[in-house]
């Protein structure tokens, strides 16, 4: 069963202040990966293969380069999300 949007977003809120050492609350759906966080392309290829892992989702190379924002990776999630 596919989980549900708000579900996902606050997996991903709760893994990138874990990873990142970010205070939960300032984590917002607009949170930009390159700029708002300390993390380089390393940090975001480990956050990547953690997303695939936690979601059941594969995600090419192609499409992480236009992640940039936690929204735009929980609606990625969604869409590619298999039952």
């Amino acid at each position: 069963m596919a989980m549900e949007k708000d579900v996902i977003y606050n997996m991903m809120a709760d893994e990138i202040a874990q990873r990142f050492n970010v205070n939960r609350d300032a984590i917002t759906p607009d949170l930009n990966f390159l700029t708002d966080i300390d993390a380089d392309s390393i940090d975001f290829v480990e956050l990547v293969l953690e997303v695939e892992d936690m979601f059941n989702v594969s995600i090419s190379d192609e499409d992480a380069e236009s992640l940039v924002t936690l929204q735009q990776t929980v609606d990625y999630i969604v869409t590619h999300q298999t039952a």
